[in-house]
């Protein structure tokens, strides 16, 4: 009889965020699947975990999908982790989850940690409907995608590294405005957790002046979501608001 995948959530910054479900399925694997065994190792000796771990990366999963796959198959049930948050987020995790449910295996994912929704809920922008971007290309493709965005009418949220935010800031503000509203969250569920409010001239101003450290969220207003709006906008608004009478 085949085993499961089962996809586990980790903690973005705090320890203590771990489920009981993520300990006791991580427990009762014969297998764990980690992004980094290093970083990993350390969860798993908090919480006495003792179970056989293998790296599972970007830079060899297309060729260990296979291999696990076949494991799977004949009865091992693997947990897949990264180093934090969901695997598959701006992760690996797609394609074995691809693989395994192509072959009829069952996928079960956790609920569980993630950086991408603390931050939108925490940055006070409407979060009823919003986009999740991840990680901007960086080169090809980056500017017809800004374009793009520069329409979207959602709350979007982007991950960034702390060494290319301000140059991404500088890059929203020349397509999207620099009025535009957005939020910083900064290394959350941790001991520095630090979110930066107000519009992207504000934000970028901020942290050009206070090097940013740690892991970043960006979330930034759809169009027509901004609090200084332009004319445009606001006639845009009282449009809606006579289709709602």
């Amino acid at each position: 009889m085949p085993g499961k995948l089962y996809i586990v959530p980790t903690p973005v910054g705090n320890l203590s965020d771990m489920t009981f479900r993520a300990v006791e399925v991580l427990k009762g694997a014969d297998l764990i699947l980690a992004e980094d065994t290093r970083t990993s190792s350390v969860l798993l000796k908090h919480y006495d975990i003792h179970v056989p771990l293998q790296s599972h990366h970007k830079f060899n999963e297309h060729q260990t999908a296979g291999i696990i796959k076949e494991k799977i198959l004949a009865g091992a049930n693997v947990a897949l982790i990264s180093d934090a948050g969901t695997p598959g987020i701006s992760d690996p995790g797609f394609l074995l989850a691809r693989t395994c449910a192509a072959e009829g295996i069952t996928v079960e994912t956790l609920p569980g940690a993630t950086a991408c929704i603390p931050a939108l809920v925490s940055s006070g922008l409407p979060c009823d409907r919003f986009c999740f971007e991840g990680f901007l290309p960086q080169k090809k493709g980056r500017q017809t995608l800004l374009k793009q965005l520069a329409e979207e009418t959602r709350t979007m949220v982007f991950y960034e590294s702390p060494f290319r935010l301000v140059k991404t800031l500088e890059q929203f503000i020349q397509y999207f405005g620099a009025g535009r509203e957005c939020s910083v969250a900064r290394e959350i569920s941790k001991i520095h957790e630090e979110h930066v409010r107000g519009t992207l001239d504000e934000v970028a101003g901020w942290f050009r002046t206070h090097e940013p450290k740690g892991e970043i969220v960006i979330v930034v207003a759809g169009l027509g979501n901004r609090k200084n709006r332009g004319r445009e906008t606001e006639e845009r608004d009282n449009e809606t608001e006579k289709i709602q009478r």
